[in-house]
């Protein structure tokens, strides 16, 4: 078993007006665990509060489509979770241990790096990667729950991003220029009133933008789109309102997506954005985090 101590993290929140321009920030803390892994080697979780939101978007907010619909109220319980995705370091020296059900590649990512964010990882390798965790740690690990990442990722705002109306390339790593086709604007770099900027076309170091929503957690727009557990529902009809995974009905063979990535631009960073993939899917652009089970 790993060894595991609590204490606290310090860390700066901030938001956006509607033209993406920054306000000043704040100081904000919050609980947080620390699982060693090995020598150097960490994983650094935030408790997460329960409480109750609004999950979805509505029918006016730019980009929505109908399957972040019907809006509805969420009631989260209290949860742990990794503060960014998974890094590529992480990743290593838990593919090292023993196979539980599925063998993994120690490096499977498309951009190298040991605190990048691991990719090219399928949700049944995520699966198999919370199981070898668990054993590690004597703690159960596991993929969050749909409503358990929109929660954590609004950290109680309930505008499109947890930054404010809008987002920058200062803030986040997502494609941040307009795409043309055939002369027509198909992909825009801007949301709402703010700003165009850049578009690194890879992933980044997690954390490296410096700020966190006002839960203590990075990276939650763009970056790499993150395995949740959920099968894939086509909307929120019938949806739980407890914030446990949706296994009724729905898509198996499918599972939920979050978060956007470095790929996309900002209308599918969103907080509300959600898309899917096949389970065994692995793409340069896909990770995930963790939550931990009391």
């Amino acid at each position: 078993m790993s060894n595991i101590f609590p204490g606290k993290v310090e860390f700066e929140v901030v938001t956006v007006d509607p033209q993406g321009q920054l306000q000043p920030p704040a100081i904000h803390t919050a609980p947080a665990w620390v699982e060693l892994l090995q020598d150097g080697v960490e994983l650094e979780l935030v408790a997460i509060p329960g409480g109750s939101f609004m999950m979805g978007a509505p029918q006016t907010e730019e980009g929505w489509q109908p399957n972040q619909s019907p809006q509805h109220e969420v009631a989260i319980a209290p949860f742990w979770i990794s503060r960014t995705p998974i890094t590529q370091v992480q990743w290593s020296t838990i593919a090292a241990l023993p196979v539980i059900k599925r063998r993994l590649s120690p490096n499977p990512s498309c951009f190298s790096g040991a605190n990048r964010p691991v990719e090219q990882v399928s949700w049944q390798d995520a699966i198999e990667f919370c199981a070898r965790l668990s054993a590690f740690a004597g703690q159960t690990y596991r993929l969050p729950s749909e409503a358990e990442w929109e929660y954590a990722c609004r950290a109680g705002t309930q505008t499109p991003f947890h930054f404010g109306e809008t987002v920058t390339t200062d803030l986040a790593n997502y494609s941040g220029v307009n795409w043309e086709y055939d002369g027509k604007l198909c992909s825009k770099g801007f949301y709402g009133q703010g700003p165009t900027g850049c578009d690194r076309r890879e992933t980044t170091d997690v954390g490296s933008f410096g700020y966190a929503n006002a839960f203590g957690l990075y990276d939650l727009h763009g970056l790499v789109k993150e395995w949740c557990a959920d099968p894939w529902h086509d909307n929120y009809e019938h949806a739980p309102v407890d914030g446990t995974v949706w296994l009724v009905q729905g898509d198996p063979g499918q599972r939920v997506l979050r978060g956007g990535s470095w790929n996309g631009g900002p209308r599918v960073c969103r907080s509300a954005f959600r898309s899917r993939a096949d389970q065994d899917t692995n793409l340069y652009d896909i990770g995930f985090r963790v939550v931990r089970v009391e």
